[in-house]
C-alpha cells in the first residue's frame, strides 16, 4: 500500500513539474517579447509601411500579405483535407490496401520537413506552374503542409461520433451523402474546427517554406500574384540579417502571438456556440 501511494506521489510530482516547466517556458518567452517589443507597438506600427529594412515604420503590408497567404492556404487545404478524411473515414475500409496506403501517405506527408516543402513549392508552383515568388505560391505550399493535420483531425472527429448514428440513418432510408452532410459532419464540426485552428497556427508560424515561395517583398500587395513577406519571415529577417533589428523582431513576434491567440479564442467560441446549439436542438427534438 505504501509503495502504491509513493508511486502516486512521485507521478503527481513529476506531472506537476512537467506542467510548471511548460508554463514557465511560455511565461519566459512572452515576458522577453513584451520587454523588447511592447515599447514599439502602436497603431502606426500595425498599419505603417516598412522602412529602413524593418528598423523603422511598421508592418502593415506584411500583415496584409500574411492574411492573404493564410486565406489562399485554407481555401485549398480545408476542402481537400476534409473531403479526403470523409472518404477515408466513411467510404474506404481502413484495413483495405487503399486505406493502408492512404494512411501511410498521410503520415509520411506529416513527417516531411518544412524546408523540403519550400523547395517543392519553389520548383512546382513557382517554376513549373509559373506562379513565381508570389502570395499564391506560398499559400499553396502551406496548404500541402497542413493537409495531414486537417485530414487526421477530421478523421479523429468522425471516428468519435457514436456508431449508432450510422445504422439509424440507414434504417431511416437516408442516403450516404445525406447522412454525411446532415448528421455526421455537423456532429464532427467542432473537431474539424480544432484541426483547422491548429493548422492556422502552423501556417502562421511557418518560415522556411515561405522564404522559397512567397518571397521577401515588403510593399503593399495588389493581388495574389504579387510577392509578399509573411510576419514569420519578417521576424526571421530582422533577427538574423538586420543589425539592431531584435527589438522590431520582438514586436512583430508579439503581434504574431496575439494574432494566433485571437484566432484560437474565436475558433473555440464559435465551436462552443455550434455545439451548444446542436445540443439544444437535440434536446428539443427528444424532449
Amino acid at each position: 500500500m505504501k509503495i502504491g501511494r509513493t508511486g502516486d506521489t512521485l507521478l503527481g510530482a513529476f506531472c506537476a513539474v512537467a506542467a510548471l516547466t511548460g508554463v514557465g517556458a511560455l511565461i519566459w518567452i512572452i515576458t522577453d517579447l513584451i520587454q523588447l517589443g511592447l515599447p514599439h507597438l502602436s497603431p502606426g506600427f500595425l498599419t505603417g509601411e516598412v522602412t529602413e529594412s524593418g528598423r523603422g515604420g511598421g508592418i502593415g503590408p506584411i500583415l496584409v500579405s500574411t492574411v492573404l497567404i493564410l486565406i489562399s492556404c485554407l481555401t485549398f487545404a480545408v476542402p481537400i483535407g476534409v473531403g479526403c478524411a470523409l472518404w477515408f473515414a466513411e467510404i474506404i475500409p481502413e484495413k483495405s490496401h487503399v486505406g493502408k496506403l492512404l494512411s501511410a501517405s498521410i503520415d509520411l506527408l506529416a513527417s516531411v520537413p518544412s524546408i523540403v516543402f519550400g523547395l517543392f513549392g519553389m520548383v512546382f508552383f513557382c517554376q513549373i506552374l509559373g506562379l513565381g515568388f508570389s502570395i499564391l505560391a506560398g499559400g499553396l505550399t502551406l496548404a500541402c503542409m497542413i493537409l495531414p493535420i486537417v485530414i487526421r483531425t477530421t478523421i479523429a472527429a468522425m471516428q468519435a461520433i457514436p456508431e449508432d448514428l450510422r445504422p439509424a440513418a440507414a434504417a431511416l432510408g437516408l442516403s450516404r451523402s445525406t447522412t454525411l452532410g446532415k448528421i455526421l459532419l455537423p456532429r464532427a464540426l467542432p473537431g474539424v474546427i480544432v484541426g483547422i485552428t491548429i493548422s492556422v497556427a502552423r501556417a502562421l508560424s511557418e518560415t522556411a517554406a515561405l522564404i522559397f515561395t512567397s518571397g521577401y517583398a515588403t510593399r503593399w500587395p495588389e493581388s495574389l500574384g504579387d510577392s509578399g513577406r509573411s510576419v514569420s519571415v519578417h521576424i526571421y529577417d530582422l533577427a538574423m540579417n538586420i543589425p539592431n533589428g531584435a527589438a522590431r523582431a520582438s514586436a512583430s513576434a508579439l503581434v504574431l502571438l496575439i494574432l494566433i491567440l485571437v484566432i484560437n479564442l474565436a475558433a473555440s467560441f464559435f465551436s462552443d456556440r455550434w455545439f451548444a446549439r446542436q445540443s439544444a436542438t437535440h434536446s428539443a427534438i427528444h424532449g
